[in-house]
């Protein structure tokens, strides 16, 4: 009934002739208006390079693949620590083995560790695994373009509070700017997102630029190359449902990208944490370092995208 006319008919009149059938509006192909203001509220994005259309914040996660809403990090207790800032936090394997989760520093300002990882950070930035944002909103504070993704509610919400941009989205499902972004980083064991470090290196060459720098974190210590199933759990007992998870220090984890096809331009550890920088063989750049050049330096005032 909206937009209709209501028509009266008068004695003696001939009724007037119906209207012709309105034809129906065609959306010209592109993005979506929604996804359009998104990426205005995000110039970051969409000033570096080909324009990467970014969905908005509360875009749910869907098709083949998404992470299902039940999963373990868009649960309590993970939710819950990610609410309050607090832990402690845990994975639980099934043999009863527990890895301390650093929830209080994951929820602060970033760190100097952070800020290292955060300077050879190259054009448009996609964090894997925000979690409850800090290393978005730095970037973003550093003026860089930087998108991050989670398949945890919780950690989208706090990640937005920051006045960063988050997706809810498995890394494994589509994003936006397949193929064009600048670094894509794997911070805080996210490297084991998955349970299968092959397939998420495959993926991340999916989603770089030919020439795009992936920076990873590893397992400090000793050689660590480790396939599990784990939980969430916290101090009270509660526990999320399980969920493949990996483990792999940097021995590991090279000895992976050599045979996937990547190299390593750097590697280094600071404040009791190892990481390792990768390029694809085949990328283009001249760039023989992960330290960006000062031609790459986003210099325009760009708001986390």
């Amino acid at each position: 009934m909206s937009g209709a006319r209501e028509a009266t008919a008068r004695i003696g009149r001939p009724p007037e002739p119906a209207a012709p059938p309105r034809r129906p509006r065609t959306r010209p192909a592109g993005p979506r208006p929604a996804d359009t203001a998104a990426a205005a509220a995000a110039p970051g994005i969409s000033g570096v390079g080909p324009r990467i259309t970014v969905p908005r914040p509360d875009t749910p996660a869907s098709g083949p693949g998404a992470a299902p809403d039940p999963g373990s990090w868009s649960n309590d207790p993970y939710s819950r620590a990610l609410r309050t800032g607090r832990g402690p936090l845990f994975l639980r394997r099934a043999d009863g083995w527990l890895l301390p989760l650093d929830v209080e520093r994951w929820c602060a300002e970033a760190d100097a560790v952070d800020l290292q990882v955060l300077r050879r950070c190259e054009g448009a930035v996609l964090d894997v695994g925000c979690g409850p944002g800090r290393l978005v909103a730095a970037l973003g504070a550093l003026g860089r373009p930087v998108l991050g993704i989670d398949v945890s509610a919780a950690a989208v919400a706090r990640t937005n509070r920051l006045g960063g941009q988050a997706l809810r989205r498995s890394v494994f499902e589509s994003l936006p700017g397949e193929g064009r972004w600048g670094t894509a980083l794997l911070i805080d064991g996210n490297v084991g997102i998955g349970g299968e470090p092959a397939a998420l290196l495959d993926r991340m060459s999916q989603l770089l630029s030919a020439d795009g720098l992936l920076i990873a974190e590893t397992v400090p210590g000793a050689d660590v190359d480790e396939r599990v199933r784990v939980r969430v759990t916290d101090a009270r007992g509660a526990v999320g449902s399980p969920f493949p998870w990996a483990r792999i220090g940097t021995p590991a984890l090279l000895r992976l990208a050599e045979r996937a096809g990547w190299r390593a331009v750097d590697q280094w550890a600071a404040g009791g944490r190892c990481f390792v920088a990768l390029r694809r063989r085949d990328a283009r750049s001249a760039n023989s370092s992960a330290e960006p050049p000062n031609s790459a330096a986003v210099t325009s005032s760009q708001r986390a995208g």
